[in-house]
């Protein structure tokens, strides 16, 4: 397999290549490509050193497949090319996600619509965080409602913010009141609104939320409801979810899930101060589920549930390389 990797972030190529390095994907090539001012740059990676390639000089014949890392301006000009150059995309980012021809994919869940595809997108994070734990649910039992509100690492928005933040708790309390890229001082806050308000009342980063859940499951008319927090961690998603079922399920039931989805971590003695946490579940693969209790509202329709999953790993780094394994 010969694979480019088109990146805009430092922190999710990078990402990429450690997962690529930890699951030893063998790969005939392995190139990085960007803009013209990183051309020419030297970057080490598993299999040997590798000098960046500028975008515009990219033939994508020379490849089978090509990770896209970057934003939406630049898939938007790139991967129609790729495509016709025969080269299958998977996409990061969100301009392709909502188009009815384009498979949204967490491999766990729906790899089936993977096979034909010239165009593979991957779904937000927050999405594919909650995916991973909710499909064996909904595949059991149903889901009628899924209510979630999510307490988001300042690493979702950038590097920027994950700065930001850092200069804040180093310095706090001088430096409490210092901000550019928050639209508040994130330091001992939340901010409780993630990119731009929908006319609804409800932020585009909710929306994602309603639309990929819905796509993934290949159910139109599920119900899902979002709030999504920005929070003062720095990796680590933190996702409080309540489920309303269409069948009658035990909440402890759930604790089995361990041995039927290898992607997710029960953690789960609250009495023993076990339970997710953003610190425990940054670096690592599976996503950590625990304060697994039958709902107070649904009765015997219902649970809730506490999740974490490092969202750098999740989403932009382990999910893409797992629909390139399914692709191999």
């Amino acid at each position: 397999m010969r694979c480019v990797i088109v990146w805009a972030t430092w922190a999710v190529w990078q990402e990429m290549l450690s997962v690529l390095a930890t699951k030893k994907i063998v790969l005939q090539t392995l190139d990085l490509a960007w803009s013209d001012r990183s051309a020419w740059k030297v970057i080490q990676t598993y299999l040997w050193p590798k000098t960046v390639i500028a975008c515009q000089s990219i033939d994508f014949s020379h490849y089978d497949v090509a990770l896209f890392a970057a934003g939406s301006d630049v898939s938007k000009e790139f991967v129609p090319r790729a495509i016709a150059s025969w080269c299958r995309v998977i996409d990061n980012a969100s301009l392709f996600r909502y188009d009815e021809h384009v498979p949204l994919v967490v491999p766990c869940v729906n790899k089936w619509s993977i096979w034909s595809a010239s165009l593979i997108a991957n779904p937000n994070c927050t999405t594919a965080i909650a995916a991973v734990v909710l499909y064996p649910i909904y595949q059991k039992f149903g889901i009628k409602t899924c209510i979630m509100s999510t307490y988001q690492a300042a690493s979702g928005a950038g590097a920027a913010w994950v700065e930001e933040l850092d200069a804040q708790l180093c310095a706090y309390p001088q430096t409490i009141d210092k901000y550019t890229v928050f639209p508040h001082a994130l330091a001992c806050n939340v901010i409780p609104r993630i990119d731009a308000v929908q006319e609804n009342g409800y932020t585009k980063e909710e929306m994602k939320v309603v639309w990929e859940m819905r796509k993934i499951f290949a159910d139109p008319d599920l119900a899902v409801s979002c709030t999504a927090v920005r929070v003062p961690t720095m990796r680590a998603h933190a996702e409080s979810i309540t489920i309303q079922t269409t069948t009658p399920i035990d909440a402890s039931v759930l604790h089995e899930i361990r041995s039927n989805n290898p992607h997710v971590l029960v953690v789960d003695d609250p009495s023993k101060d076990i339970y997710p946490l953003p610190r425990t579940a940054q670096w690592t693969y599976p996503v950590q589920v625990g304060r697994i209790r039958q709902s107070l509202v649904f009765g015997e329709y219902g649970v809730d549930l506490f999740v974490c999953g490092d969202q750098l790993l999740r989403w932009a780094a382990l999910n893409a390389v797992e629909i390139l394994e399914e692709i191999m």
